[in-house]
């Protein structure tokens, strides 16, 4: 991967040495296509493609823009107004849709340039779009979570309701930050003109577009904690509820439609192909007795649960830096849960922290996948540099969130546990 070999293919490479290797030849390379096969036609991951049709046909479909127009309306007088509501935005885009990537593209697109032109410093008008766009990996639905649960052995469930209350809390304290920021240095964030809009005007927008998209983030984690359908059948559910909400707007047409289908297909098909890879090493790796040999070697340290887990995360931080998500999770996966399961660490906690650790990942300098996003959707006045000084306060409030959770757990595992 250092080498700039595509993800998938320095799995598939590195398997086929291990398949001839330590599962026999040609009878080895047999059972390689067999379990290439078997790792991606799961049901566990049917939701992957589903959560991202949600977030593709908002993007497509325009109705992104109503949801921003509708958040823009109810907040008034704030300090860094515009910067508060990409984050409240994002945050109910985060509810409605599973790609971070997606959610990031939409609100630089759309907002970055209102928010440059209206003087606001670059800094400020990226980080906040850059964060928020992160934390959608926290709050479901989101399609790393899935894929997070399914190859790990995690409960999905658990997993997706588990980021509930952390991608919350971070949403809450980057407003906190923005506000207070703004306060302590005005000059980032000018104030101006604020389009009037009194009684019906001023809340039509939120009760016709945000409500009812909001609505299907209650209807789908509400069926999976009431335990009326599986994870796979909420988002059957959340993506058919999204493509009706599209229709009955008369927002959705053919074209937007194929748009959407062909960016899930495409986001769809490259995770999936990662998977075909990771799959079979996680199994080379266990085959081989090279799992069960390391978690030995680990535990034989006697070191604390604890210890061991912080080591975990600091691993993934400093991984986070060189390589992309799903990388992080097939790299380590195989060698980390063996070792977690062994020491009996609650799983979902374990699950939410290493999602944190992979939402820093995102944002981490210098190749971070959000900062490139930004990069790309930025207009040229935006430099590198910029992005690079604007995510770091976030960066630090993400770490700092990361410590809570790993300190009180029941941040993580209260509302899990609470639904059962």
């Amino acid at each position: 991967m250092f080498l700039g070999l595509p993800v998938a293919f320095a799995f598939l490479a590195i398997n086929l040495a291990g398949a001839a290797i330590f599962l026999g030849g040609e009878a080895g390379m047999m059972q390689l296509a067999r379990n290439s096969v078997a790792s991606v036609t799961s049901f566990a991951l049917t939701p992957i493609p589903l959560f991202i049709l949600m977030g593709e046909v908002l993007f497509h479909t325009g109705l992104a823009v109503k949801v921003i127009d509708g958040v823009e309306r109810l907040i008034r007088q704030v300090p860094g107004r515009l910067a508060v509501i990409a984050v409240v935005a994002g945050t109910v885009f985060s509810a409605i849709s599973g790609s971070t990537i997606a959610t990031t593209a939409m609100l630089g697109s759309l907002m970055l340039p209102v928010m440059l032109a209206r003087g606001y410093h670059p800094t400020l008008a990226t980080g906040p779009i850059m964060a928020i766009g992160a934390v959608d990996m926290l709050i479901p639905p989101s399609a790393l979570t899935v894929l997070l649960g399914s190859l790990s052995g995690i409960s999905i469930s658990k997993l997706l309701v588990g980021g509930i209350v952390p991608g919350l809390i971070l949403s809450a304290v980057f407003v906190g930050y923005i506000v207070l920021r703004v306060k302590l240095d005005p000059g980032l964030a000018p104030r101006g003109a604020i389009e009037e809009h009194r009684g019906w005007r001023r809340f039509q927008p939120f009760l016709q577009y945000v409500l009812p998209l909001v609505s299907i983030f209650v209807v789908v984690v509400g069926a999976m904690i009431a335990g009326w359908a599986t994870p796979t059948e909420c988002a059957a559910l959340g993506a058919f509820a999204t493509l009706f909400l599209a229709l009955l707007y008369r927002a959705l047409s053919f074209d937007n439609l194929v748009k959407a289908l062909r960016g899930t297909a495409g986001i769809s098909g490259m995770i999936l192909f990662i998977i075909v890879g990771a799959t079979t090493f996680s199994q080379i790796l266990s085959f081989s007795g090279a799992s069960n040999g390391l978690a030995q070697a680990i535990t034989s340290f006697g070191l604390p649960p604890l210890a061991v887990v912080a080591g975990m995360m600091l691993f993934l931080i400093f991984l986070g830096i060189f390589v992309e998500q799903v990388s992080m999770m097939m790299i380590t996966l195989p060698i980390f849960m063996p070792i977690v399961q062994q020491m009996g660490v609650d799983l979902v906690w374990f699950g939410v922290m290493f999602l944190i650790c992979m939402q820093l990942g995102l944002l981490m300098p210098p190749h971070g996948l959000l900062l490139m996003t930004m990069k790309g959707v930025a207009p040229p006045q935006v430099t590198m540099m910029h992005i690079f000084r604007a995510v770091t306060p976030f960066l630090l409030i993400s770490l700092a969130v990361l410590v809570l959770v790993f300190f009180a757990p029941p941040v993580a595992t209260w509302l899990p546990n609470l639904v059962g």
